[in-house]
């Protein structure tokens, strides 16, 4: 199951019961905003100890409907790729440093 923001903010409250929970939410808004704002700029976010944040841009081409199979032109458009970290690899892995 996946986590969404009010799970996280939950989380947090629990683990840091002395901030409020509308501080913790505009917290989370402001880093996800930050990450989304860089990302525009074409620039790339690293969280250390998570991973790094990068745009990729696809190229215009010419695809296929499988469904009908009539040709389609698929414009260009921006991509993010995501690249876990080592230490969240061993992490998540069981791994020993």
């Amino acid at each position: 199951m996946a986590i969404v923001k009010s799970e996280l903010i939950k989380q947090l409250k629990k683990s840091y019961p002395n901030f409020l929970s509308r501080d913790l939410n505009k917290l989370i808004d402001i880093i996800l905003k930050e990450i989304r704002n860089t990302l525009n700029r074409g620039e790339g976010v690293e969280l250390r100890g998570f991973g790094t944040f990068r745009t990729n841009i696809q190229r215009e081409s010419i695809r296929r409907n499988p469904k009908t199979g009539t040709k389609i032109n698929v414009p260009k458009k921006r991509t993010i790729k995501w690249k876990m970290s080592k230490d969240l690899f061993k992490k998540l892995n069981n791994e020993k440093e």
